[in-house]
Protein backbone atom coordinates (compact mmCIF):
# COMPACT_ATOMS: atom_id res chain seq x y z
CA UNK A 1 0.00 0.00 0.00
CA UNK A 2 2.89 2.35 -0.07
CA UNK A 3 1.62 3.45 -3.92
CA UNK A 4 -1.55 4.60 -1.88
CA UNK A 5 0.21 6.40 0.76
CA UNK A 6 2.54 8.25 -1.70
CA UNK A 7 -0.33 9.00 -4.34
CA UNK A 8 -2.31 10.75 -1.22
CA UNK A 9 0.86 12.33 -0.10
CA UNK A 10 1.14 13.99 -3.93
CA UNK A 11 -2.63 14.70 -3.88
CA UNK A 12 -2.47 16.90 -0.56
CA UNK A 13 0.31 18.14 -1.78
CA UNK A 14 -0.60 19.30 -5.24
CA UNK A 15 -3.90 20.77 -3.11
CA UNK A 16 -1.98 22.14 -0.47
CA UNK A 17 -0.06 24.10 -3.57
CA UNK A 18 -3.59 24.52 -5.21
CA UNK A 19 -4.70 26.44 -1.66
CA UNK A 20 -1.59 28.63 -1.55
CA UNK A 21 -1.82 29.65 -4.86
CA UNK A 22 -5.08 30.65 -4.68
CA UNK A 23 -4.62 32.37 -1.31
CA UNK A 24 -1.61 34.04 -2.88
CA UNK A 25 -3.85 34.73 -5.97
CA UNK A 26 -6.45 36.52 -3.71
CA UNK A 27 -3.75 38.34 -1.43
CA UNK A 28 -2.69 39.99 -5.03
CA UNK A 29 -5.95 40.99 -6.04
CA UNK A 30 -6.78 42.62 -2.82
CA UNK A 31 -3.35 44.20 -3.06
CA UNK A 32 -3.96 45.36 -6.50
CA UNK A 33 -7.75 46.91 -5.47
CA UNK A 34 -6.22 49.10 -3.20
CA UNK A 35 -3.21 50.23 -4.99
CA UNK A 36 -3.46 54.37 -6.14
CA UNK A 37 -4.10 54.32 -9.59
CA UNK A 38 -1.09 56.71 -12.24
CA UNK A 39 -4.01 59.06 -12.60
CA UNK A 40 -1.91 62.39 -11.99
CA UNK A 41 -4.69 64.46 -11.68
CA UNK A 42 -8.45 64.55 -11.37
CA UNK A 43 -9.96 64.02 -14.85
CA UNK A 44 -14.52 63.96 -16.17
CA UNK A 45 -14.40 60.96 -18.05
CA UNK A 46 -17.54 60.24 -20.00
CA UNK A 47 -18.78 56.48 -20.25
CA UNK A 48 -20.98 56.32 -23.28
CA UNK A 49 -24.62 54.38 -23.05
CA UNK A 50 -24.31 50.69 -24.18
CA UNK A 51 -20.66 50.10 -22.96
CA UNK A 52 -19.56 46.43 -21.99
CA UNK A 53 -16.79 45.98 -18.87
CA UNK A 54 -14.05 45.79 -22.03
CA UNK A 55 -14.98 49.32 -23.69
CA UNK A 56 -15.54 50.75 -19.99
CA UNK A 57 -11.76 49.78 -19.41
CA UNK A 58 -10.30 50.78 -22.43
CA UNK A 59 -11.36 53.76 -22.13
CA UNK A 60 -10.10 54.03 -18.65
CA UNK A 61 -7.18 52.64 -19.67
CA UNK A 62 -6.43 55.33 -23.03
CA UNK A 63 -7.39 58.28 -20.55
CA UNK A 64 -5.08 57.23 -17.89
CA UNK A 65 -6.60 55.92 -14.90
CA UNK A 66 -5.93 52.59 -14.91
CA UNK A 67 -2.58 50.91 -16.37
CA UNK A 68 -4.01 47.47 -17.86
CA UNK A 69 -7.22 47.21 -18.89
CA UNK A 70 -6.95 43.30 -19.25
CA UNK A 71 -6.00 43.22 -15.41
CA UNK A 72 -9.21 45.47 -14.66
CA UNK A 73 -11.27 43.86 -16.34
CA UNK A 74 -10.46 40.61 -14.28
CA UNK A 75 -10.26 42.18 -11.10
CA UNK A 76 -14.33 43.47 -11.98
CA UNK A 77 -15.01 39.95 -12.97
CA UNK A 78 -13.47 38.06 -9.49
CA UNK A 79 -15.08 40.72 -7.31
CA UNK A 80 -18.63 39.90 -9.06
CA UNK A 81 -18.56 43.63 -10.16
CA UNK A 82 -18.66 43.47 -13.66
CA UNK A 83 -21.70 43.88 -14.44
CA UNK A 84 -22.85 46.56 -11.85
CA UNK A 85 -20.65 49.50 -13.63
CA UNK A 86 -23.12 52.60 -15.00
CA UNK A 87 -22.33 54.40 -17.60
CA UNK A 88 -22.22 57.83 -17.42
CA UNK A 89 -20.14 61.52 -16.92
CA UNK A 90 -18.03 61.17 -14.05
CA UNK A 91 -15.23 62.92 -12.31
CA UNK A 92 -12.80 60.62 -11.23
CA UNK A 93 -10.27 61.67 -8.47
CA UNK A 94 -6.41 61.44 -8.55
CA UNK A 95 -4.43 58.41 -8.13
CA UNK A 96 -7.84 57.14 -7.92
CA UNK A 97 -7.63 53.11 -6.43
CA UNK A 98 -9.17 50.31 -8.91
CA UNK A 99 -11.86 49.80 -5.99
CA UNK A 100 -12.90 53.18 -5.35
CA UNK A 101 -13.08 53.31 -8.94
CA UNK A 102 -15.31 50.48 -9.09
CA UNK A 103 -17.48 51.87 -6.24
CA UNK A 104 -17.53 55.28 -8.42
CA UNK A 105 -18.55 53.61 -11.20
CA UNK A 106 -21.00 51.23 -9.54
CA UNK A 107 -22.98 54.41 -7.42
CA UNK A 108 -23.94 56.27 -10.51
CA UNK A 109 -23.09 59.24 -8.92
CA UNK A 110 -22.47 61.37 -12.56
CA UNK A 111 -21.44 64.84 -13.03
CA UNK A 112 -24.70 67.18 -12.79
CA UNK A 113 -25.25 69.80 -14.85
CA UNK A 114 -27.59 72.70 -13.90
CA UNK A 115 -29.92 74.68 -16.34
CA UNK A 116 -31.34 78.38 -14.92
CA UNK A 117 -34.56 79.57 -15.98
CA UNK A 118 -35.31 82.62 -14.84
CA UNK A 119 -38.61 83.37 -13.24
CA UNK A 120 -40.77 85.79 -15.21
CA UNK A 121 -39.80 84.59 -19.08
CA UNK A 122 -42.67 84.05 -21.60
CA UNK A 123 -42.70 79.80 -22.41
CA UNK A 124 -41.07 80.97 -25.83
CA UNK A 125 -38.47 83.15 -24.03
CA UNK A 126 -37.99 79.71 -21.59
CA UNK A 127 -37.88 77.41 -24.56
CA UNK A 128 -35.29 79.19 -25.82
CA UNK A 129 -32.68 78.75 -23.04
CA UNK A 130 -33.39 75.28 -23.06
CA UNK A 131 -32.41 74.98 -26.79
CA UNK A 132 -29.60 76.98 -26.14
CA UNK A 133 -28.25 75.23 -23.56
CA UNK A 134 -24.85 73.19 -24.82
CA UNK A 135 -25.03 69.91 -22.60
CA UNK A 136 -28.47 68.88 -23.36
CA UNK A 137 -29.17 67.05 -26.41
CA UNK A 138 -31.97 66.08 -29.09
CA UNK A 139 -34.75 68.68 -30.63
CA UNK A 140 -37.06 70.53 -28.95
CA UNK A 141 -40.78 69.29 -28.27
CA UNK A 142 -42.83 69.31 -31.52
CA UNK A 143 -45.87 71.47 -29.91
CA UNK A 144 -44.74 73.76 -27.85
CA UNK A 145 -45.66 74.06 -23.96
CA UNK A 146 -49.05 76.56 -23.46
CA UNK A 147 -48.13 79.46 -21.86
CA UNK A 148 -47.07 79.72 -17.74
CA UNK A 149 -47.39 75.93 -17.87
CA UNK A 150 -43.42 75.80 -17.30
CA UNK A 151 -41.83 75.93 -13.93
CA UNK A 152 -38.99 78.35 -13.66
CA UNK A 153 -36.20 76.88 -11.54
CA UNK A 154 -32.42 75.70 -11.81
CA UNK A 155 -32.79 72.13 -12.90
CA UNK A 156 -29.79 69.58 -12.56
CA UNK A 157 -29.19 66.85 -15.35
CA UNK A 158 -26.57 64.18 -16.12
CA UNK A 159 -25.35 64.70 -19.92
CA UNK A 160 -27.42 63.13 -22.48
CA UNK A 161 -30.67 64.29 -20.93
CA UNK A 162 -32.88 65.32 -23.53
CA UNK A 163 -34.20 68.70 -24.19
CA UNK A 164 -37.67 67.19 -23.99
CA UNK A 165 -37.55 65.43 -21.31
CA UNK A 166 -36.44 68.77 -19.61
CA UNK A 167 -39.54 70.85 -20.75
CA UNK A 168 -41.94 67.66 -19.14
CA UNK A 169 -39.93 67.99 -15.96
CA UNK A 170 -40.54 71.71 -15.91
CA UNK A 171 -44.15 70.95 -16.93
CA UNK A 172 -44.57 68.50 -14.41
CA UNK A 173 -42.87 70.56 -12.00
CA UNK A 174 -45.38 73.37 -12.33
CA UNK A 175 -48.14 71.52 -12.13
CA UNK A 176 -47.60 69.81 -8.80
CA UNK A 177 -46.69 73.02 -7.12
CA UNK A 178 -49.65 74.44 -8.51
CA UNK A 179 -51.93 71.35 -7.36
CA UNK A 180 -49.88 71.94 -3.58
CA UNK A 181 -50.56 75.94 -3.35
CA UNK A 182 -53.86 76.13 -4.51
CA UNK A 183 -54.67 73.37 -2.01
CA UNK A 184 -53.79 75.63 0.74
CA UNK A 185 -55.20 79.13 -0.66
CA UNK A 186 -56.85 81.83 1.43
CA UNK A 187 -60.91 80.89 1.84
CA UNK A 188 -63.36 83.53 -0.32
CA UNK A 189 -60.33 84.72 -3.23
CA UNK A 190 -62.10 86.30 -6.29
CA UNK A 191 -60.36 83.39 -8.10
CA UNK A 192 -61.94 80.02 -8.65
CA UNK A 193 -59.56 77.60 -10.16
CA UNK A 194 -55.97 77.11 -10.34
CA UNK A 195 -56.07 77.89 -13.59
CA UNK A 196 -57.44 81.48 -12.86
CA UNK A 197 -54.37 81.48 -10.22
CA UNK A 198 -51.80 80.99 -12.15
CA UNK A 199 -53.05 83.59 -14.53
CA UNK A 200 -52.98 86.27 -11.47
CA UNK A 201 -49.19 84.70 -10.39
CA UNK A 202 -48.22 85.36 -14.02
CA UNK A 203 -49.08 89.29 -13.62
CA UNK A 204 -47.31 89.74 -10.21
CA UNK A 205 -44.43 87.76 -11.22
CA UNK A 206 -44.37 90.62 -14.38
CA UNK A 207 -45.29 93.35 -12.19
CA UNK A 208 -42.40 93.26 -9.51
CA UNK A 209 -38.99 92.08 -9.61
CA UNK A 210 -39.05 92.26 -5.16
CA UNK A 211 -40.07 89.13 -3.63
CA UNK A 212 -40.78 91.02 -0.98
CA UNK A 213 -43.65 92.83 -2.53
CA UNK A 214 -45.46 89.69 -3.89
CA UNK A 215 -47.88 89.78 -1.35
CA UNK A 216 -48.57 93.29 -1.56
CA UNK A 217 -49.14 93.67 -5.44
CA UNK A 218 -51.05 90.44 -4.95
CA UNK A 219 -53.28 92.27 -2.22
CA UNK A 220 -54.07 95.21 -5.03
CA UNK A 221 -55.14 93.10 -7.50
CA UNK A 222 -56.94 90.97 -5.42
CA UNK A 223 -58.80 94.01 -3.82
CA UNK A 224 -59.54 95.26 -7.50
CA UNK A 225 -61.16 92.04 -8.43
CA UNK A 226 -63.09 91.95 -5.26
CA UNK A 227 -64.66 95.66 -6.36
CA UNK A 228 -65.25 95.14 -10.05
CA UNK A 229 -62.74 97.41 -10.68
CA UNK A 230 -60.03 96.72 -13.99
CA UNK A 231 -56.57 95.19 -13.38
CA UNK A 232 -54.63 98.18 -15.56
CA UNK A 233 -51.59 96.59 -15.25
CA UNK A 234 -48.88 97.35 -18.14
CA UNK A 235 -47.62 93.91 -18.64
CA UNK A 236 -50.69 92.37 -20.32
CA UNK A 237 -51.27 94.98 -22.26
CA UNK A 238 -46.93 94.40 -23.56
CA UNK A 239 -48.72 90.83 -23.73
CA UNK A 240 -51.56 91.80 -26.12
CA UNK A 241 -49.31 93.17 -28.20
CA UNK A 242 -46.16 90.63 -28.36
CA UNK A 243 -47.60 87.52 -27.19
CA UNK A 244 -44.85 86.64 -25.72
CA UNK A 245 -42.86 86.12 -28.27
CA UNK A 246 -40.07 88.67 -27.52
CA UNK A 247 -40.01 92.15 -25.79
CA UNK A 248 -41.81 94.91 -26.93
CA UNK A 249 -38.83 97.06 -27.39
CA UNK A 250 -40.01 100.81 -26.73
CA UNK A 251 -42.34 102.38 -23.89
CA UNK A 252 -45.89 101.71 -23.81
CA UNK A 253 -47.75 104.32 -25.47
CA UNK A 254 -51.48 105.94 -24.27
CA UNK A 255 -52.70 104.40 -27.41
CA UNK A 256 -51.32 100.68 -26.49
CA UNK A 257 -53.74 101.14 -23.54
CA UNK A 258 -56.65 101.37 -26.09
CA UNK A 259 -56.19 98.14 -27.91
CA UNK A 260 -58.98 96.29 -28.22
CA UNK A 261 -57.43 92.95 -27.05
CA UNK A 262 -58.59 90.15 -24.27
CA UNK A 263 -55.27 90.40 -22.81
CA UNK A 264 -55.71 94.48 -22.02
CA UNK A 265 -57.13 94.70 -18.85
CA UNK A 266 -57.00 98.47 -19.07
CA UNK A 267 -59.92 97.58 -21.72
CA UNK A 268 -61.52 93.92 -20.31
CA UNK A 269 -62.60 93.87 -16.60
CA UNK A 270 -61.27 90.87 -14.88
CA UNK A 271 -58.40 87.96 -15.49
CA UNK A 272 -57.14 88.11 -19.00
CA UNK A 273 -57.90 84.47 -20.55
CA UNK A 274 -54.39 83.02 -20.27
CA UNK A 275 -50.84 83.76 -18.32
CA UNK A 276 -48.57 86.12 -19.61
CA UNK A 277 -45.44 84.54 -18.49
CA UNK A 278 -44.21 81.63 -16.35
CA UNK A 279 -44.21 82.31 -12.55
CA UNK A 280 -42.12 81.24 -9.79
CA UNK A 281 -42.91 79.73 -6.64
CA UNK A 282 -42.56 83.22 -5.10
CA UNK A 283 -45.68 84.99 -7.53
CA UNK A 284 -47.67 81.34 -7.18
CA UNK A 285 -47.66 81.55 -3.64
CA UNK A 286 -48.80 84.82 -3.15
CA UNK A 287 -51.19 84.58 -5.73
CA UNK A 288 -52.97 81.83 -3.41
CA UNK A 289 -52.31 84.08 -0.14
CA UNK A 290 -52.06 87.27 -0.81
CA UNK A 291 -51.49 90.20 1.48
CA UNK A 292 -54.13 91.62 3.70
CA UNK A 293 -54.19 95.04 2.68
CA UNK A 294 -56.09 98.46 1.62
CA UNK A 295 -54.00 98.95 -1.35
CA UNK A 296 -55.76 99.72 -4.35
CA UNK A 297 -52.74 101.21 -6.23
CA UNK A 298 -49.19 100.97 -6.72
CA UNK A 299 -46.32 102.73 -9.33
CA UNK A 300 -42.78 102.71 -9.32
CA UNK A 301 -41.17 104.74 -6.98
CA UNK A 302 -37.34 104.65 -8.93
CA UNK A 303 -35.41 102.47 -6.51
CA UNK A 304 -36.39 99.19 -7.97
CA UNK A 305 -39.47 98.85 -5.88
CA UNK A 306 -43.19 100.23 -5.64
CA UNK A 307 -45.46 102.90 -3.55
CA UNK A 308 -48.67 101.80 -2.54
CA UNK A 309 -51.62 103.23 -2.17
CA UNK A 310 -55.23 103.37 -0.55
CA UNK A 311 -56.60 106.44 -2.62
CA UNK A 312 -56.39 107.83 -6.10
CA UNK A 313 -55.30 111.20 -4.68
CA UNK A 314 -52.28 109.59 -3.16
CA UNK A 315 -51.62 107.37 -5.99
CA UNK A 316 -51.42 110.34 -8.31
CA UNK A 317 -48.92 111.71 -5.95
CA UNK A 318 -47.33 108.92 -6.21
CA UNK A 319 -47.05 109.00 -10.26
CA UNK A 320 -46.05 112.36 -10.33
CA UNK A 321 -43.18 111.35 -7.77
CA UNK A 322 -42.30 108.50 -10.00
CA UNK A 323 -42.14 110.51 -13.13
CA UNK A 324 -40.09 113.83 -11.43
CA UNK A 325 -37.43 110.71 -11.08
CA UNK A 326 -37.94 109.18 -14.65
CA UNK A 327 -37.26 112.19 -16.02
CA UNK A 328 -34.55 113.66 -13.57
CA UNK A 329 -36.17 116.07 -12.14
Amino acid sequence: MTWLRRLAAAALGLLLLAVLAAGAGWWLLGRYMETPGPLAQEQVIELERGSGLAAIARRLEDAGVIDDARVFRLAARLTGRDRKLRAGEYRVPAAVSPRELLDLLESGQVILHALTVPEGLTTSEALAVVAADPVLTGPMPEEPPGEGTLLPETYHFPRGTTRIAIVEQMQVDMSRLLAELWAGRQADLPIETPEEALILASIIEKETAVPDEYGLVAGVFVNRLRRGMLLQTDPTVIYALTRGEGPLGRQLLRRDLEVDDPYNTYVHAGLPPGPIANPGRGALAAAVNPAETDYLYFVADGTGGHAFAKSLAEHNRNVAKWRRVRDGG
